[in-house]
């Protein structure tokens, strides 16, 4: 769950040089969570790549100008920006780059729904989530974030389609290689571009070093998000190891180790998931309120709404794994989802 404060210097250190053509940006983001993305910055002969955009507001658009400026160069030299995810702390900003420079945009081809699905229902509300939310058995707390929460970054009119939908292989720059990874978890288009030849890792949010990434928090459908995130975490180890450099969070590290290290958190919070269920059965909201959240272990009602509905979202996906484990029985009772345990601690008749 990506909601821990990461307030270590790496948010505001300015430039930091990683490879003699490979520096990282930290943009500050408007909220008290996450004070900063990382934006990756890549010389390539006279233009410039950028790893993810950051957040399109004027403190973001400044800092970047400020940290190109320190390395001798301007925005008019952004050509290109390879965005690891469709979540507007990544993609907006590129999106506003394209309109003041002509830099060209890349992103995952497995976003593509979420951006056709505000062409064509032009809504302002992330849909999938709060319905994921009333299946859960959190009603009022889906009712509470449409009263309570300013949805306006969700405007169709923010979302403007990228230059190039990316799929799995190779993009090629003439100073750098670029292999394309999905990644679905996070988001079902999420992608990690790995730099083989410098023995690079660009996670995005998939892979962070201090915290877990929210998982599922989408626009549209995200089928099976966690036993998604797990897989494509696995996916990781099967490459060489790499220099991890995440999106949030100070830059180094194996790669390798830390998906090892969240695989190893999710099992325990799957664990953690089934104990809570006791002998009853149970929707996804009331398990989340049973279990404790953050590294800091803050109980579910100190989160605020927004981190309730991300805290609901990923017991329900945890709920669906054990579930396709065999370990849940499930069944939807007036349009609620509840999980009972099949092995003899548990209820098997959920209704």
């Amino acid at each position: 769950m990506k909601t821990n404060l990461d307030r270590g210097p790496w948010a505001s250190s300015g430039v930091e040089t990683i490879r003699p053509d490979v520096h990282r940006i930290p943009l500050p983001l408007p909220n008290d969570g996450l004070r900063a993305v990382n934006v990756y910055v890549l010389e390539d002969g006279d233009d410039l790549i950028l790893i993810d955009g950051g957040w399109a507001i004027s403190e973001s658009l400044r800092a970047l100008e400020v940290g190109l400026a320190a390395l001798g160069h301007d925005l008019g030299e952004v050509s290109h920006i390879l965005v690891t995810h469709v979540h507007r702390d990544h993609y907006t900003q590129a999106v506003e780059l394209r309109r003041l420079v002509g830099s060209r945009v890349y992103l995952g081809a497995g976003e593509r729904p979420g951006l056709d699905m505000l062409d064509e229902v032009r809504t302002d509300v992330p849909v999938t989530s709060l319905d994921t939310l009333r299946r859960a058995g959190a009603d009022q707390l889906a009712e509470r974030l449409l009263r309570e929460m300013d949805w306006s970054g969700f405007e169709a009119s923010v979302w403007e389609k990228p230059d190039h939908w990316l799929r799995p292989g190779v993009v090629q720059f003439e100073r750098h290689a670029l292999r394309v990874v999905p990644t679905p978890g996070h988001t079902r288009g999420h992608v990690v571009y790995l730099d083989e030849e410098r023995g690079l890792l660009f996670s995005g949010d998939h892979v962070l070093p201090h915290i877990t990434p929210s998982i599922g928090f989408e626009l549209t459908t995200s089928g099976r998000p966690l036993a998604d995130y797990l897989d494509s975490l696995h996916l990781i180890t099967t490459f060489a190891d790499a220099e991890l450099l995440p999106a949030h969070g100070p830059a180094g590290g194996s790669a390798h180790a830390r998906a090892t290290e969240l695989l190893e958190h999710h099992e325990t919070r799957l664990e953690d998931t089934l104990n809570v269920l006791g002998r009853r059965a149970s929707d996804a909201f009331t398990a989340a309120r049973d279990l404790m959240w953050t590294r800091h272990e803050v109980p579910f009602a100190e989160l605020n709404a927004f981190n309730q509905m991300l805290a609901v979202n990923e017991t329900a996906a945890h709920l669906d794994v054990l579930a396709e484990r065999g370990q849940l029985a499930v069944e939807i009772v007036a349009g609620v989802k509840r999980y009972a345990r099949t092995d003899g601690i548990g209820v098997r008749d959920v209704r």
